[in-house]
């Protein structure tokens, strides 16, 4: 039986903090009902003996001591369905794109995991993504996860659409799919990333996630998870070989960091928590194929490095995590020409024309 509390003792940016509860789960999701009738939506970030942390996803305003909560005693899955693909949702998964409900043929949980490595098959099979630097010398090929460094001002938005729409594999007959997440971008971007998926025509074999820099913190930190759940249920229910783009993971971890703070976490390193490495492997991990399945998961995640430094935390964990980096230079890019190397690849010096 659901029960209601209205021990609420206190509000910490977008987490409540709840005492003398029964025994909830982490994850576990919560309604809370607000004084005025309207309710919102939470998860269970923490839970002790005493006191169980709520992140809210529409943000606290209006919530009060008078507001109660109810823990619900699921946690929070993803509606899947064959119909997503060619649809345009937000962040926690609402259409954008003015269509009807997707009508789910399966709930999922977005937690997921890693792939066992003993079911895991080797990588095998190049995608062309269309950039020569890419293609020629740091090939990305099915089951891999290949990050691309960043910095602000550069055109990592462009490569992003640009994989998207042209990848493919020479000379098969698979099905392939694009999952695409753009998280705590500016309006202005997603209408650009909305008009170029439809313009092109890339939206047929794709499912887009676009998370605005406006919505909560809390958002930004489930659209991964969203996506890269809707990708399995592509690649290992429906048999689809399923390219996941990421942009930008700098974002998502400034967001970890928020929620740190509002927690009055000991930071690690320049202020993030110490478990941020922890968190972006439980989603780097779930790439890859699964020995017996036709299907697989390719990642590309991008993310922007802070200042152009490469040993900030973001890109120095993500380097650990990934299999090599892509890293796009700025004194190229000044130049008219972008320049695109891997790190742990031998030095050699190659130009895309701008």
């Amino acid at each position: 039986m659901q029960k209601e509390y209205k021990t609420i003792r206190e509000i910490a940016g977008p987490l409540v903090f709840v005492e003398k509860t029964d025994p909830v789960g982490y994850g576990e999701l919560v309604r809370i009902a607000l004084p005025d009738g309207s309710s919102k939506r939470g998860q269970v970030l923490d839970t002790s003996h005493d006191i169980v942390v709520v992140q809210v996803f529409e943000g606290t305003g209006g919530i009060d001591r008078q507001s109660s909560v109810k823990f619900l005693g699921e946690t929070l899955k993803m509606p899947v369905s064959n119909d997503m693909l060619g649809r345009i949702l937000s962040g926690s998964g609402d259409p954008l794109d003015g269509g009807p409900p997707i009508i789910p043929e399966d709930r999922l949980d977005i937690i997921g995991a890693a792939i066992n490595p003993w079911a895991r098959d080797n990588p095998q099979e190049f995608i062309q993504t269309g950039i020569s630097t890419i293609d020629g010398m740091n090939t990305l090929v099915r089951g891999q996860k290949l990050p691309i460094f960043s910095g602000s001002g550069l055109p990592h938005n462009d490569i992003a659409l640009q994989i998207a729409r042209q990848a493919k594999v020479l000379g098969s007959g698979d099905e392939f799919a694009v999952v695409f997440a753009a998280m705590g971008i500016t309006s202005e971007e997603a209408q650009y990333f909305m008009n170029d998926f439809e313009r092109t025509g890339a939206l047929k074999r794709a499912v887009v996630f676009l998370n605005l820099a406006d919505d909560p913190a809390i958002e930004r930190l489930i659209t991964p998870r969203l996506t890269l759940t809707t990708a399995e249920y592509l690649a290992f229910q429906l048999d689809l070989h399923v390219l996941v783009i990421l942009t930008d993971i700098t974002n998502y971890c400034e967001a970890l960091r928020q929620i740190g703070a509002a927690r009055e976490e000991v930071p690690a390193r320049r202020g993030y928590p110490g478990y941020m490495y922890t968190d972006l492997a439980s989603m780097y991990e779930r790439a890859g194929r699964i020995k017996g399945k036709k299907g697989s998961i390719t990642q590309l995640p991008i993310l922007t490095m802070p200042g152009d430094d490469i040993t900030h935390p973001i890109p120095d964990l993500t380097g650990y995590i990934t299999e090599g980096q892509i890293v796009a230079s700025r004194e190229l890019h000044r130049a008219g020409i972008i320049h695109l190397s891997q790190l742990d690849a031998p030095s050699h010096d190659s130009w895309d024309k701008a």
